[in-house]
């Protein structure tokens, strides 16, 4: 269970990290559930810092390769 728990863990700040390299900005849109609120929408923008490519890339693989390295009593 522990093996699986830093195996996603890890892959997912990988991807996250990939996703950081590739992008410059992310422009996120909040929507209302109502059709005639859909008027007035706000708009947020997410440009990472200039580490956070790198370190999610290698703490991600960190992660990972701990995962395959637990102790056999820890992977139950």
């Amino acid at each position: 269970m522990f093996r699986a728990f830093f195996l996603a863990l890890g892959m997912t700040a990988f991807i996250l990290g990939l996703e950081c390299l590739v992008i410059d900005k992310a422009v996120l849109q909040a929507r209302s559930g109502n059709a005639a609120e859909q008027i007035a929408v706000s708009y947020r923008e997410v440009t990472p810092p200039e580490w956070a490519p790198w370190s999610l890339l290698s703490a991600g693989a960190v992660v990972m390769l701990y995962s395959f390295t637990l102790p056999a009593k820890l992977r139950s």
